[in-house]
């Protein structure tokens, strides 16, 4: 395992200023497309990537929340089960600092969603953003963070890490 990423994200556009945060986003996507997690092994593993790459290897994330518990914005993740490669459309995602390629999702009603309610920092989800099997195109979990329409009015606002990492098979 190798673990190269780390995120933190706050609803609350005072905390994101206060802590120079990332907003939760509320596109549906996937974080690598069958290029991108391939591109993000060199990138990160310079010269072990080629024999890396030569192995089966995933990208999972481990998202938690920093606030006690989630009251709106949490993640909601589809059933990779769900989900057929007419479902995701790659496409190019440019940052300040790098620009790299991601999965947008399109909507299909036969996809199955969930989101777990008042998650407390205590807990995770761990879930894959890539497979190399195949060519990284078996299913991910397609995700985002979700307005409720029920959350109090005076709920939280979420706080929560995200940390990305390798895992290799042999």
């Amino acid at each position: 395992m190798h673990i190269f990423d780390h995120t933190v994200r706050a609803s609350d556009p005072q905390v994101r200023d206060l802590k120079q945060v990332r907003e939760p986003t509320v596109v549906v996507h996937n974080d690598y497309s069958s290029r991108s997690g391939f591109v993000c092994l060199r990138e990160n593993l310079g010269d072990d990537a080629e024999s890396l790459a030569q192995g089966r290897f995933q990208i999972l994330n481990v998202w938690r929340p920093l606030v006690d518990p989630v009251e709106d914005y949490p993640l909601a993740l589809c059933d990779a089960r769900r989900l057929t490669p007419a479902d995701l459309v790659d496409t190019e995602r440019r940052a300040p600092n790098h620009s790299g390629e991601i999965q947008l999702a399109l909507h299909d009603p036969a996809q199955h969603w969930y989101y777990y309610p008042d998650m407390r920092p205590d807990e995770v989800l761990l879930f894959k953003t890539f497979d190399s099997l195949d060519g990284g195109v078996h299913p991910c979990s397609i995700h985002s963070a979700v307005r409720l329409p029920d959350a109090p009015a005076d709920a939280k606002p979420r706080e929560s890490i995200e940390t990305r990492a390798f895992v290799f098979y042999r």
